[in-house]
């Protein structure tokens, strides 16, 4: 298939929607804690849109603050305490990048400072805490967004769209794999946790899991420890989500080799088959329909995407919703259903 095509048939519906950049003025942004992986990309993902302006970052690990202040990626931001961080009511947008223990509390603090949120993922791995922050976030009219990084994937995003057109017929399954290659570091961390590696990952195919089928009825998981490594991680895990009409099935496992290639993403119906590799290198589809449905031919076809850098789209989105005033595309009601699905798979709740 001619990937042109693609692009341009996928991007119309978009592109129109989107407000001028900076036509409501730039988002002032702070950053509290750099204690998550994905601290750096969001920072650069700000930088270097015209959408936002990084007013400055707090680290209140003095150790940790040390080290980042000490990585050129950091060079030119002010370093702020979290009352100055807090207390400036020129910051619209507070980033939370934090530890999974951290996140609820810190959270919480966001929200009673009155500030839009983002926050990193897995935000916590206890249901009440969550839905009070959701609920008050609700309450005051503030936006929350956590950190999943399939949102804005193009494929997964043209995967979605052709099931709800019912062009592949009646989904009747989803398939996700989100493996990864964990030292001894990230799995001590992980298996602080009952579900291990896949609550640390499995919430990336969650999240676009029940967008698309809603919530499941009924939740299954096998949590396993079968690798040779002398602890107690959760390293070989399944997890299968009923639905009404369909079936998802989440793999995860945390020593694969070449496991950020193998990502995938599958929505399956009885009229056609979408398979996106969303972390392949070239970022890839895979798509089957019975006859012609949209930018797509019978038959098999293979598109290659461009670039799908984390964090851009995420940002771009938040951006736009600060700025009209406007809900976020995904909705409160979204983010609760996510953390208790991702918790009932986990065995939290």
């Amino acid at each position: 298939m001619n990937r042109r095509k693609f692009l341009q048939y996928a991007g119309a519906s978009s592109i129109a929607s989107q407000p001028a950049p900076g036509a409501q003025g730039r988002v002032r942004a702070g950053i509290l804690g750099t204690g998550h992986s994905h601290t750096l990309g969001k920072l650069k993902a700000m930088q270097d849109s015209p959408d936002y302006d990084v007013a400055g970052i707090c680290e209140n690990d003095p150790a940790a603050r040390a080290r980042a202040q000490k990585d050129p990626r950091y060079k030119g931001l002010r370093w702020m305490s979290e009352q100055e961080l807090l207390g400036d009511n020129s910051i619209h947008l507070i980033v939370v990048e934090c530890r999974v223990w951290e996140a609820l509390s810190w959270g919480k603090k966001v929200i009673d400072a009155g500030r839009h949120l983002h926050l990193e993922k897995p935000p916590g791995n206890t249901w009440a805490p969550f839905k009070e922050l959701v609920e008050e976030a609700r309450r005051k009219k503030l936006l929350l967004q956590t950190g999943y990084v399939w949102r804005c994937h193009e494929g997964i995003n043209a995967a979605l769209d052709a099931a709800r057109k019912g062009w592949l017929g009646d989904v009747y399954m989803v398939r996700g794999t989100m493996n990864s290659d964990r030292g001894a570091e990230e799995r001590a961390i992980e298996a602080k946790y009952h579900g291990g590696g896949l609550f640390e990952l499995a919430g990336h195919v969650i999240d676009r899991t029940v967008e698309l089928l809603g919530r499941p009825a009924k939740v299954q998981s096998w949590l396993r420890h079968d690798t040779r490594y002398p602890d107690t991680l959760a390293d070989n895990n399944l997890a299968v989500f009923e639905f009404d009409k369909a079936l998802a099935v989440i793999s995860q496992a945390a020593r694969m080799a070449g496991s950020g290639d193998h990502r995938s993403f599958e929505v399956i119906g009885t009229d056609g088959t979408i398979i996106v590799w969303p972390e392949a290198s070239p970022p890839r589809m895979r798509v089957h329909v019975r006859k012609a449905q949209g930018p797509y031919a019978a038959g098999w076809q293979d598109i290659n995407l461009p670039p799908q850098p984390r964090f851009v789209g995420d940002f771009k989105e938040l951006a736009r919703a600060i700025q009209t005033g406007q809900p976020l595309k995904l909705s409160y009601d979204h983010e609760l259903l996510l953390q208790e699905t991702l918790l009932r798979a986990s065995g939290e709740l």
